[in-house]
């Protein structure tokens, strides 16, 4: 069982950022892939981003890439979703998952492993 504590969401300016943490307190995420979704109030719940076991791969949502940056910190055993030059449509409540792999599918299937989720909320 890989339980998933996502943090750092909150309300935020258009045009500012923030820094979402994804961590396993019991456990390790050293041989998961991690994925980023978010799910806004009547909305289907999307994947944004995928990073890869090892760090050294990291797939992006057209709608967010350029924007957004995942990174992870093995030696602190967290992720991290980098969120630049916020608009108000990224306001949605953001999700952490755990995989085998990145698939590029964003499939909610391929994920085994949630968090809580944490809020973000964008607006002046």
């Amino acid at each position: 069982q890989l339980q998933l504590v996502e943090s750092g969401g909150g309300l935020v300016q258009p045009g500012g950022s923030l820094t979402l943490s994804c961590t396993a307190p019991s456990s390790t995420l050293y041989y998961y892939a991690i994925g980023w979704f978010r799910q806004a109030p009547g909305k289907e719940r999307e994947g944004i981003s995928c990073i890869s076991v090892g760090g050294d791969s990291a797939e992006y949502r057209d709608s967010v890439r350029g924007r957004f940056t995942s990174s992870r910190d093995n030696a602190k055993n967290t992720v991290y979703l980098q969120m630049n030059s916020l608009r108000p449509e990224d306001t949605a409540k953001y999700y952490c998952a755990a995989a085998a792999y990145c698939s590029g599918s964003y499939s909610v299937d391929e994920y085994d492993w949630w968090g809580q989720g944490t809020q973000v909320t964008v607006s002046s």
